[in-house]
């Protein structure tokens, strides 16, 4: 039998906030997540034949060869076939999103539904996906939270067959784990300069520059707008398209470039780049390449479009998809009128340096790197700082912070900006400040903790520490409370080693600055206490959580809810440790404490009586644990509500306890219930709804139903591998879970490790 996750135990944070490292729940596709009856649910909706929201098609010659063996790559040879995920992989600016891109126009009529995705972050591809729940059930859709809106597409995308997915720009494979080890009824499709670590081993497709033939036919498409070549004009154009090294997106700059000014020839261009462009030992130079085709137009620009500069100067900065138009608007101009910008932004892309939906603006992350890097104006010059950044601050500010009479952000506007404040935070230039951005940064993080997203918050806090560093000091309350809670983040995603290293200068800052006992150095000492304990130092945890229960009752007082949760967390410690006797005894004493001073139904209570049941359950002693677990939950629902979190932790440890019990019929039911509430409340990838989906994959697996157990493992291992990283004790867990679960249904193979 495979092992279950651990019971919830409260934390000490940063802040002094309590929390609980809750057993929640998530979405399991077997088709019962929401009402038959609804009109809204997922299997009741249909897509519109030949339904997408592809960009339009764009030019992409020579890729014929390319194109087939994407097709039979998806297709396994045959069409309509086994379903198959593919990646196509090259260098920045080669060519995928035009392959990607071609391939789902000309197969528009082979698929029930196309739906086009950036995937350079979790978030962004959250952010695409619940674009499908608005656009499919607009209705539903504008009362639904953003974690509801996924777990919708998610569910119509498990529901209905014969879709595409394409997943543009991913930068970690491991990203689409979550998708394309959970949806398995149509093909899957990614972009991206990553070779390997494909989920499931999928194929990839490496695409190189273009043949010399193709990339002078494109040259010559782009720059003269159909009008056939002269020889002369094929000649130079050929000889260009070498210069350029036959790279897709130099060819496409230039020949955008050439058919705005029709007066300038191809030879006279190549002039204007200068110098023979630089060649490495793999072939040209892409990003030398680029910044002197954008040194070309952008002088052609300044000269004729100052406007254009600034927009693109701006959009360097953000994140490279979904750029509203609004947030490339001058400082200070009215939000309403758009023309200015639109007119811009209509010259860059006939420039080709940026792609328009009609609503937001996309760029080149190569070009961005150009503009954002160090530049000069000619070989001699000195280098100028780049320009843009400030104004790109000034554009998130101004939507995040309002003048007087206008409206705060809505969350939905906060969902909006967070990838463009991550893509400042990650690109913060050295010693660079700017305190009401780093207060953005605290509010998104903030955000991104409360809805499960906590290893996604490590460039915000890194910015920020950055900052606290430098204006308040390395051992400022404000700054130990930000290192805190980048440690916090690592330990979310995984990475224990620097969460340790910062929880460890946290707390010997805190000591030499507030004193040994001062509150924050408890709870600092109480962090890094838990941090050893996911590493599996179970002495150093133990020994750390008896010095700060120690100090907590010297300091605090016996009975102070801050000494409770120390007490608690020391008893974990034993329980994790196996010491079920000591464990148990100091659980009791905690529960007597927390009734006698918070009262029988306060929160910090019923996590003292939901942890004593754990121990007795541990211990297997059930008859006091059931009763124990059936009292926290009425009273967590009476208190706290229906799905509130913490009611369900206490609903799914109940089910776990009947299971333990062999009593499937009760158990099975209500981790199904708890599934669904916590999908709803807290989203499909939350890091907590992972333990409850391994629990119910395990109680599956008890009932003999292991062609669902399997799936269910199959995808609480890829998330858990994402959201907590792959060394993580629970991804550990999940690990070994599926491959008990495989040998148990014959699915492993001679000398796999099931895995």
């Amino acid at each position: 039998m495979g092992a279950d996750d651990a019971a919830p135990r409260p934390r000490i944070e940063a802040a002094g906030e309590r929390s609980i490292a809750a057993e929640r729940i998530g979405v399991a596709f077997t088709g019962d997540v929401l009402p038959a009856e609804a009109l809204s649910a997922p299997e009741k909706v249909a897509a519109p034949p030949g339904f997408s929201n592809l960009p339009p098609a764009v030019l992409c010659l020579g890729r014929e060869e390319e194109l087939g063996r994407l097709r039979r790559m998806l297709t396994d040879g045959q069409e309509g076939t086994v379903p198959r995920s593919g990646a196509v992989h090259g260098l920045g600016g080669i060519g995928k999103s035009t392959l990607a891109l071609h391939y789902a126009h000309r197969h528009r009529g082979d698929y029930t539904l196309i739906w086009w995705i950036n995937a350079a972050s979790p978030d962004e591809i959250e952010t695409s996906l619940t674009a499908l729940t608005r656009t499919l059930v607009p209705g539903w859709a504008a009362a639904a939270a953003r974690a509801e809106q996924l777990s919708w597409a998610v569910q119509w995308l498990a529901w209905h067959p014969g879709w595409l997915l394409v997943h543009d720009n991913v930068e970690d494979p491991d990203d689409l784990s979550p998708y394309t080890g959970a949806l398995h009824q149509g093909h899957h499709l990614a972009t991206s300069r990553r070779a390997t670590g494909w989920p499931d081993g999928a194929p990839a497709l490496t695409l190189g520059t273009l043949a010399p033939d193709d990339a002078t036919g494109l040259l010559c498409r782009l720059s003269l707008k159909g009008t056939a070549p002269t020889a002369r004009q094929q000649a130079d154009a050929r000889a260009l398209a070498d210069d350029l090294g036959h790279f897709p997106l130099a060819i496409k700059q230039a020949g955008a470039y050439l058919a705005q000014n029709r007066g300038i020839k191809f030879d006279a261009y190549r002039r204007r780049l200068g110098s023979r462009l630089a060649r490495t030992a793999h072939g040209i130079d892409t990003e030398r390449t680029i910044a002197r085709i954008w040194n070309v137009t952008l002088a052609t620009l300044r000269e004729n479009d100052p406007p254009a500069v600034e927009v693109l100067q701006t959009a360097a900065w953000l994140a490279p998809d979904g750029i509203p138009h609004s947030l490339l608007a001058p400082p200070g101009a009215d939000p309403d009128d758009t023309d200015d910008v639109a007119e811009a932004i209509g010259t860059l892309a006939a420039y080709s340096m940026v792609t328009d939906t009609g609503t937001s603006v996309g760029i080149h992350r190569l070009v961005q790197s150009v503009l954002r890097s160090p530049h000069h104006r000619d070989d001699t010059a000195s280098p100028l700082h780049p320009p843009g950044r400030e104004r790109a601050e000034q554009a998130v500010l101004h939507h995040l912070i309002p003048p007087p009479g206008r409206i705060s952000p809505t969350d939905s506007q906060w969902d909006t900006l967070t990838p463009h404040l991550i893509a400042l935070a990650a690109t913060t230039p050295p010693k660079h400040l700017n305190a009401l951005l780093t207060a953005a940064y605290g509010t998104a993080a903030a955000r991104l903790h409360r809805q499960g997203h906590t290893a996604r918050t490590v460039p915000l806090y890194e910015s920020a520490l950055t900052a606290f560093e430098q204006v308040l000091g390395e051992a400022h309350p404000q700054t130990l409370q930000c290192r805190s809670n980048l440690a916090a983040a690592h330990h979310a995603a995984g990475d224990l080693e620097r969460a340790v290293a910062l929880y460890q200068t946290t707390l010997t800052q805190s000591e030499q600055t507030l004193g040994d006992t001062h509150p924050s150095t408890l709870i600092s000492r109480n962090n890094l206490a838990a941090t050893y304990e996911s590493a599996g130092e179970l002495e150093r945890a133990v020994a750390l959580y008896q010095t700060t229960l120690t100090q907590s009752e010297q300091t605090l007082g016996d009975t102070h809810p801050s000494t409770l949760i120390s007490r608690n967390n020391l008893a974990a410690t034993y329980e994790s440790a196996g010491d079920l006797e000591r464990a148990v005894a100091l659980y009791q004493t905690t529960l007597t404490q927390s009734e006698q001073t918070l009262g029988d139904t306060h929160p910090d209570t019923l996590i003292s009586r939901n942890n004593l049941a754990h121990a007795y359950r541990t211990a297997g002693d059930l008859k006091r644990a059931i009763p124990l677990y059936e009292t926290t939950l009425t009273q967590r629902e009476q208190t706290l509500g229906d799905t509130h979190p913490s009611t369900l932790v206490s609903r799914n440890n109940l089910a776990h306890a009947y299971r333990s019990a062999g009593d499937l019929e009760r158990a099975i039911p209500l981790y199904q219930t708890t599934l669904t509430q916590s999908e709803q409340t807290l989203g499909d990838t939350h890091p907590d709804t992972l333990v409850s989906r391994n629990n119910l994959a395990q109680a599956y697996r008890t009932a003999g139903d292991l062609k669902r157990a399997v799936r269910l493992l199959e995808t609480t291992l890829a998330q858990r591998e994402r959201v907590l990283g792959d060394a993580h004790p629970h991804a550990r867990i999940s690990r070994d879970n599926l491959a008990d679960a495989r040998r148990a249904a014959g699915e492993v193979q001679p000398g796999s490790t099931g895995t």
